[in-house]
């Protein structure tokens, strides 16, 4: 098994036209838990997530984010990274920018 294979917790795929993704959460280095978001495609042309897939591919995000929540990490206090819309800052050194 490839190392980047034994690193993943939980998977979900979605099969969109000529593309399949693949949602996956994993721990990191600093033993904490992250998404990361794989496209294949069949055909090296074309860009992006078409209107058609996108309650399938919210569905999945959705539920791989609930199982981070829910399964992995049930007592960690998630609310504290909200804030007000028209806020600017940061979440106290926390980096939760998507790479």
């Amino acid at each position: 098994m490839e190392d980047r294979e034994k690193d993943r917790i939980y998977s979900r795929r979605v099969k969109a036209g000529k593309r399949t993704y693949f949602l996956d959460v994993k721990l990191n280095k600093q033993n904490d838990y992250l998404i990361s978001l794989t496209e294949s495609r069949r055909v090296p042309n074309g860009d992006g997530l078409y209107k058609e897939d996108f309650n399938k591919f919210q569905e999945a995000l959705n539920d791989v984010i609930s199982h981070v929540k829910t399964d992995l990490l049930p007592d960690f206090d998630f609310e504290q990274y909200d804030k007000p819309e028209n806020s600017e800052g940061d979440f106290g050194g926390n980096d939760l920018s998507w790479k």
